[in-house]
């Protein structure tokens, strides 16, 4: 295979810029549209004794919103001129994603199992997978950031912090 067919291959499993723009212009304008909607459901007119009501400046707000993407969505669908430019290929996504999904699973497991487990699992699990180091200094600096934190948070300076299972085991 020659580096102009490699190429396309890879451009074959990859995503262009104007379809990642036309993506982000659909949830913007659902983004603006909600905002319009709730501006409008508290009131979003002027009121000639008060002025404006509370949802005045954000009604528009929300419409610039809306506008902006539209025009957007136009440019990436239908403009002559759309970028068809490679935005990211599937082996950058894969190092997003590796580090996007254990995120999410931190911050649910932090309103689940408490930000100390949660952060100690997360570190441990970055050091492990990601950076390739050994189990001893692994547990060291989990374990160790963990426990520091909650010393500085709970103990010092009395800011409780989300506690799981394992904290309501100790007595915290």
């Amino acid at each position: 295979m020659e580096h102009g067919e490699e190429s396309q291959a890879k451009a074959g499993k990859s995503c262009s810029v104007c379809v990642v723009d036309a993506v982000t212009a659909v949830i913007l304008m659902l983004v603006g549209a909600l905002v319009m909607y709730d501006s409008h459901r508290i009131g979003a007119s002027w009121s000639p004794e008060v002025g404006p009501q509370a949802g005045y400046f954000p009604f528009y707000i929300g419409l610039l919103i809306f506008v902006c993407s539209a025009v957007t969505l136009y440019q990436a669908t239908l403009s002559k001129n759309r970028d068809r430019s490679v935005f990211v290929d599937w082996s950058q996504f894969k190092r997003v994603l590796q580090v996007l999904v254990p995120s999410i699973i931190y911050a649910v497991g932090v309103s689940t199992i408490g930000i100390y487990v949660s952060s100690t699992l997360f570190i441990a699990g970055f050091m492990l997978l990601l950076g390739k180091y050994k189990i001893l200094p692994t547990l060291l600096v989990s374990v160790g950031v963990s426990v520091v934190m909650f010393w500085m948070f709970e103990i010092q300076f009395l800011i409780p912090l989300p506690k799981g299972p394992l904290e309501a085991w100790l007595g915290y």
